[in-house]
């Protein structure tokens, strides 16, 4: 080391600025006397009761069209609307109890002639028979896993409606308790949703702060359930409108029944699945059914020609053609059972968060309509 380098002390660190950004005010040296005093531990905050109307906002409320239509046209399309779905309770029937016998009957006589047959294999070649037994347990191993995975999609649905109920009877408690273990359950079950992020940060954020059981669950629905219902919303949507274009073209009667199935066991499949169900085969039947069953019950399905009539004369689809309005109709069909899937596969009952009608969808299939059939009189033209 040099001379100059021993005479030279050492540079402190200093702040430079750059130009962009105005220069950092250097940091404040605190007396080494106050660094020994401790400083005084903060008192926990008291849980305290939020009120309603600041859980419960409009604007969050997915469901609120932006553009209203006319208001005659939107209340007799509301009238389209079925009630709140409530799923079927499951009772023993003799029905049932037949069935299962029927099935355990069937089941014998398969293994015998299973039997039977691996005996005859065996008496021709020993390999043949060692074939059918490996077949055979390749069989029922497959088997073993179909219904294991069947039975556990039923239990998932059955765990969502349980949790429906449970939340109902803390709706009926002013206590915390009950409620506190729906919103651990409803956490549990949307951790996997990516929109529910924010949810469950603003939940385990306000963790024992609210002492309202009413108030806890509104607020757990406003922050989980809000985000899901948007995306069920435009599942409804989706379906509603591919409904109205395949029906508005398709040549046959058979081929809109056909579709509108297709697409509405879709759309139930997707409802359960966007609200944890995640149901199979089994368990898409049984949604399926009941959610037919409750639209056949609450006279939903065919709610009468002349209310439609009303709907489409009054302005709301009167500028279209008679068949692209009845795939709007088609559409507004489909769009009753995706409210009705959505009633039967939601968490929680609808409360904090406006459960969605006919009317919010009469305007977006009225327009995908227009756009519709002003594209095919634009083809029309250019074939002149």
């Amino acid at each position: 080391m040099s001379d100059n380098d021993r005479r030279t002390p050492p540079r402190r660190p200093a702040v430079f600025n750059l130009g962009n950004e105005p220069a950092a005010a250097p940091p404040r040296v605190e007396p080494r006397a106050e660094s020994r005093v401790k400083a005084a531990p903060e008192r926990p905050r008291a849980p305290v009761a939020r009120p309603a109307e600041k859980i419960v906002i409009d604007e969050i409320d997915p469901f609120i069209a932006p553009d209203p239509i006319d208001p005659q046209s939107l209340a007799e399309a509301n009238a389209l609307t079925p009630p709140p779905a409530v799923a079927a309770r499951r009772r023993f029937s003799f029905g049932k109890l037949a069935a299962g016998a029927f099935g355990v009957l069937i089941s014998l006589a398969i293994g015998i002639w299973t039997d039977s047959l691996i005996r005859d294999l065996f008496a021709r070649s020993d390999w043949l028979g060692w074939a059918a037994m490996a077949t055979v347990a390749v069989f029922v191993f497959a088997t073993l896993v179909v219904v294991g995975r069947e039975v556990l999609a039923l239990m998932r649905l059955s765990a969502v409606q349980h949790l429906k109920q449970a939340a109902i009877d803390a709706l009926a408690e002013r206590k915390p308790a009950k409620a506190r273990s729906v919103v651990t359950q409803l956490v549990a079950l949307t951790v996997d949703k990516p929109e529910t992020a924010r949810g469950r940060a603003a939940i385990a954020d306000m963790e024992g702060e609210i002492v309202d059981g009413p108030q806890l669950l509104s607020f757990a629905e406003a922050e989980l359930l809000a985000p899901l219902d948007v995306q069920a919303r435009r599942l409804i949507l989706n379906a509603s409108k591919r409904v109205s274009i395949v029906t508005a073209v398709s040549p046959r009667a058979i081929v809109d029944l056909a579709y509108v199935l297709y697409e509405s066991s879709r759309l139930v499949r997707a409802m359960a699945t966007l609200y944890g169900g995640r149901p199979g085969a089994l368990g898409l039947m049984r949604l399926f059914r009941d959610v037919i069953a409750h639209l056949a019950v609450t006279s939903s399905i065919a709610v009468g020609d002349g209310l439609v009539q009303q709907l489409v004369g009054h302005g709301v689809a009167s500028r279209l053609s008679t068949r692209l309005g009845e795939g709007v109709i088609n559409g507004l069909m489909t769009a009753r059972i995706g409210i009705a899937a959505m009633d039967l596969c939601r968490p929680l009952p609808f409360r904090a968060v406006k459960r969605p009608g006919i009317g919010d969808f009469v305007q977006d299939l009225t327009r995908v309509a227009s756009r519709e059939e002003s594209r095919v009189a634009a083809a029309s033209e250019t074939t002149r």
